[in-house]
């Protein structure tokens, strides 16, 4: 689409906002059991579309896409109306008469911008919340999961009105005409370059941002973890969709007395989990393009290799690596992987590493193996990251009974469930005052006793 074009669609749902269309609550469910509706309709070939940009197995796909929009649509069905109330609250005695209240009010026109690797959760979760806190939207899902992008235009042309969900296709030159467009609220999922610049084009419209972005995970394995199931957790969070998960765990930092046998039974869990041979294996899926395939490759240093390092270029694939004796130095830590590689790396004393870990960028997730009940309380209050797991990992993103979101240089803002409509509404403060009735004491001019009665009421 070109500037015009992009102008003119986010004009119509203004338009279409403005008439006041989208804050009725009934019709905002109306179009959420669409929605539910057409996911269901289209399951099969949603997964598909998926399969053919990542290489995901239809057991995946449902597990970490399809299944958690349908339990995202399924929370904001059961919760909107409750969270769209109007909430009264106290009014101060000099304010008195009166009611007080704090009114959920939608932004208006929202742009939803998602990313490659799993392109139809984080493109349909923003789409339910912000329709269910009333605003229209406009998506523009990634260039680099072409199938997926466009079974979700044929989708939403196909069961929504333009006005209020629209799908924008296209690469660099579309997101730089959509990001000079002026929208009420922007939502964007992906890497922290690119954050900078929605945020840097935001502000010249002091337009409010949510910023889901990334960072170097880390996962502490302390001495007292059970190493066993450690291993089996770690090993799905970090190969699931080939490493490519936001928050999957980034490193390994564990403690030296341990080491040894977290590797073995790291090596062990990947050949339970993959085969001897998971380049072979049809439920493991691939580097969504040559592009990151290739920067992947770079990162492997051969003499640290402990299982893996073994690729398939014709088909975009690296087997699940494991690196040992990783420095801070090395390359493979200087950005956040996005990948299936891991590297492990030892501390002695862990003191020393909490300070370490507090010296380090706040990440997206942060995740703790330890059978010290202290410890785990420690490393979860001491260190600032988004969110995290004690003994698990990945598993905190899946409820929407709480909220998911950086902090620092891994985003800004939160969102599922009650969060996700907080971050698409505004809370009016509205004061509903009485006039059978108007006590003077604030009004000019003022004389000793309206002094004593400011003194009295107002503190």
């Amino acid at each position: 689409m070109t500037p015009e074009e992009i102008n003119a669609l986010v004009a119509n749902q203004r338009a279409y906002f403005n008439s006041g269309a989208t804050l009725d609550v009934e019709g905002r469910l109306r179009a959420l059991r669409t929605l539910r509706a057409a996911i269901v309709t289209y399951e099969d070939v949603i997964a598909a579309a998926l399969e053919r940009d990542l290489g995901k197995s239809a057991t995946e796909s449902a597990m970490t896409e399809t299944g958690m929009v349908k339990s995202a649509l399924n929370h904001m069905l059961r919760h909107t109306a409750r969270y769209a109330r109007t909430k009264h609250v106290r009014t101060p005695l000099a304010q008195m008469p009166a009611r007080s209240m704090r009114k959920p009010s939608p932004f208006g026109v929202v742009l939803v911008m998602s990313p490659w690797n799993y392109p139809f959760l984080l493109t349909m979760e923003p789409l339910i919340e912000a329709i269910a806190a009333g605003n229209t939207v406009v998506l523009k899902p990634s260039a680099y999961a072409p199938n997926t992008s466009a079974l979700l235009e044929k989708l939403m042309n196909q069961y929504f009105d333009p006005r209020l969900v629209s799908v924008v296709t296209g690469g660099r030159e579309e997101n730089q005409a959509l990001l000079d467009a002026e929208f009420d609220h922007i939502f964007f999922t992906g890497s922290q370059h690119v954050g900078k610049e929605v945020m840097r084009k935001a502000a010249s419209h002091l337009t409010p941002v949510t910023l889901e972005l990334g960072g170097k995970s880390p996962c502490i394995v302390e001495r007292s973890a059970n190493i066993s199931l450690a291993a089996r957790r770690i090993v799905f969070g970090k190969f699931l969709n080939c490493g490519q998960t936001c928050v999957a765990p980034d490193y390994i930092y564990c403690d030296a007395a341990v080491y040894d046998d977290l590797m073995r039974a790291l090596v062990a869990e990947i050949r339970t989990q993959f085969g001897d041979a998971s380049l072979e294996n049809p439920n493991y899926g691939h580097i969504v393009n040559r592009k990151h395939f290739d920067r992947l490759c770079g990162l492997i240093d051969p003499e640290k290799i402990a299982y893996g390092g073994r690729t398939a270029p014709e088909n975009l694939q690296i087997e699940p690596t494991i690196l040992r004796d990783v420095e801070w130095g090395d390359a493979i830590m200087q950005e956040e992987i996005f990948g299936p590689i891991l590297p492990v790396r030892r501390y002695e004393n862990f003191g020393d590493a909490i300070d370490q870990l507090n010296d380090m960028p706040r990440p997206l997730a942060l995740y703790i193996f330890t059978e010290d009940k202290a410890i785990a309380r420690q490393v979860m209050t001491r260190l600032q990251f988004g969110g995290g797991c004690v003994n698990d990992t990945i598993m905190h993103l899946a409820t929407s009974h709480m909220g998911f979101g950086g902090m620092g240089a891994s985003g800004m803002g939160q969102y599922h469930g009650r969060e996700s409509f907080d971050t698409f509404s505004h809370k009016k403060s509205i004061v509903n005052k009485a006039t059978w009735l108007d006590v003077p004491f604030r009004y000019a001019p003022y004389a000793s006793w309206k002094h004593k009665f400011v003194r009295m009421f107002v503190h």
